[in-house]
């Protein structure tokens, strides 16, 4: 048997093993289902928990602001007509949760006071300084009598509607902030993938290693061999889900995207309406649209998942080769997987500036260029030169990936009773 079809022999174990399993099957069909719930948990929580359950006492020695707290918050404010010192006493006995002092000059000094038996959480101080600064800024212009029709449009809010030009001279809709934060969603399930599947390979040599397994395979096909095949094969059930779900995606945002986004006749409708009242609802309903993704997104997704997990799932299999248990395996990966938790960290900043020096960089360097370049890519227009770059660079470092890997895993495939220091793996990788 030639040594390729060792490898596919190798890889269709791996794939059919697992891909016939019940896990698999749960996983790949309820994933995506369990995703939306947990993301609809996190929506009703921060929509139902998200504000403050205290509610303040107010003091308004200015006379004319309490009313307009309470219209614009009554679970949160009420008028108390008793004197400090009875509300200071009350709040030391925990019959209240807290009071707001509102002096006669606010309008002057901008400055108020609230007194509560302890902290009261962000929330609390971030809507209490919001409110009164929205009506202090209102009032302020009433004293010097600011026209109504003025402060209505002080009161009306900005918005910005992104646009690009093609390269034929054509305007086109961005939707740059919705891109944005779907590169954040792709790097984030590139991050989650990597891992994953990257463990599930780690964690097959370890097991087959304990399990003397690996002595029979030993014997019929050369380590290289038995890395290559176990990469791919798990690498390929990995590719079975994602195609799956982007599969499965595209039909529900297909079915679903105008009951969730609504159809442009009906925007257009809404932010009618919304613009005649001269409310806050028309930059909302502006931003009802479904983003349009664009081929090259999912085929850059696709491509940086494949180079990337291959990478970082030949240092697994080499570092599961190496040692005995999982324990000895997490500490030796440490190293490997500090890049990519770092480009998970700053996710955040690449999506604000897509363009800096910081993002460019990352994006080419290979162990952080499969996240940070899809990132890129959603948010911005990246110059093919540095696409080329990256991924030169990423295909040049797996074959370095592979080539240490294989040192490793040749030598510490049959090493067992002993845990292995970075200086060992060094040696490993040095020798012939």
């Amino acid at each position: 048997m030639g040594k390729y079809n060792k490898i596919n022999t190798i890889i269709s174990h791996e794939y059919i093993s697992k891909v016939k399993t019940k896990g698999f099957l749960i996983g790949t069909v309820l994933g995506p289902l369990g995703l939306v719930a947990l993301l609809g948990i996190i929506v009703y929580i921060s929509m139902s928990f998200g504000e403050t359950s205290k509610k303040l006492a107010v003091v308004d020695n200015e006379g004319s602001i309490y009313t307009q707290l309470i219209k614009k918050d009554s679970t949160l404010y009420y008028k108390s007509e008793k004197s400090v010192d009875a509300l200071k006493k009350e709040l030391q006995e925990e019959k209240i949760d807290g009071y707001v002092i509102i002096p006669e000059d606010i309008l002057d000094k901008g400055k108020a006071s609230v007194f509560t038996g302890g902290g009261g959480g962000l929330g609390l101080i971030s809507s209490l300084e919001d409110n009164l600064t929205s009506i202090v800024r209102v009032k302020r212009l009433e004293r010097i009598g600011t026209d109504s029709s003025v402060i209505d449009l002080i009161r009306q809010q900005v918005t910005i509607e992104t646009n690009k030009i093609t390269e034929t001279g054509e305007t086109e809709k961005d939707d740059t902030k919705a891109m944005a934060y779907l590169g954040y969603g792709l790097g984030f399930a590139m991050y989650f993938l990597v891992f994953i599947y990257g463990s599930f390979v780690s964690r097959g040599v370890i097991e087959e290693k304990s399990n003397r397994i690996i002595e029979v395979l030993a014997s019929s096909a050369k380590p290289f061999e038995i890395m290559m095949g176990k990469v791919i094969g798990i690498g390929l059930v990995g590719l079975t889900q994602i195609i799956f779900w982007l599969l499965l995606g595209f039909a529900l945002l297909t079915l679903l995207g105008p009951l969730i986004f609504g159809n442009p006749e009906s925007i257009k409708t809404m932010t009618e309406m919304a613009e005649a009242q001269g409310g806050g609802m028309a930059s909302q309903s502006q931003g009802l649209s479904i983003p349009g993704v664009d081929l090259t997104l999912i085929l850059g997704f696709l491509f940086y998942f494949i180079l990337g997990y291959f990478t970082y799932a030949t240092f697994f299999a080499g570092v599961g080769a190496a040692v005995d248990n999982e324990q000895d395996a997490a500490q030796l990966q440490l190293p490997i997987t500090l890049p990519i938790i770092l480009a998970i960290m700053i996710t955040p900043q690449i999506m604000n500036n897509p363009d800096s020096t910081l993002a460019i960089v990352m994006s080419i360097i290979p162990l952080t260029s499969p996240l940070i370049m899809i990132v890129r890519i959603a948010a911005t227009n990246v110059p093919i030169i540095e696409i080329v770059a990256s991924i030169v660079a990423l295909v040049g470092f797996f074959f370095f990936a592979v080539w240490v890997s294989a040192k490793i895993y040749r030598i510490g495939i049959l090493m067992t009773g002993k845990k292995p220091k970075f200086s060992d793996l060094l040696k490993w990788i040095k020798s012939a």
